[in-house]
């Protein structure tokens, strides 16, 4: 069983910022690619970003890009996402995925998940 687990997240206002932080287990995020998705209460689950493990490819969801950027730290097998000039539109359960090697931005192609940690933005 492969548990990724996020942190990060809160009660902010419109214009904040954030970080939130997912760890994994060494054997999943070597070889691994790394993936942010969102999901608000009743909507469904959306992408946001996503890095590749073998060359570090970023894709944004288009209403995040210029506002969030996707990191990772193979040292300490942690995956971040800096989130910026946050709106209330951003505020959702924001869930860590990971998959083999190449990103995607479809949820059903990540085999792994975490519980998701809760970002709430006021305006």
């Amino acid at each position: 069983q492969v548990q990724l687990v996020e942190s990060g997240g809160g009660l902010v206002q419109a214009g904040d910022s954030l970080r939130l932080s997912c760890a994994a287990p060494a054997r999943v995020f070597i070889n691994y690619a790394m993936a942010w998705f969102r999901q608000a209460p009743g909507k469904e689950r959306d992408f946001v970003a996503a890095i590749s493990w073998i060359d570090g490819v970023r894709n944004y969801a288009d209403s995040v890009k210029g506002r969030f950027t996707i990191s990772r730290d193979n040292a300490k097998n942690t995956v971040y996402l800096q989130m910026n000039s946050l709106k209330p539109e951003d505020t959702a359960v924001y869930y860590c995925a990971a998959r083999s090697i190449t990103s995607s931005i479809r949820s059903y192609e990540y085999p792994y998940w975490g519980r998701g940690t809760q970002v709430t933005v006021s305006s």
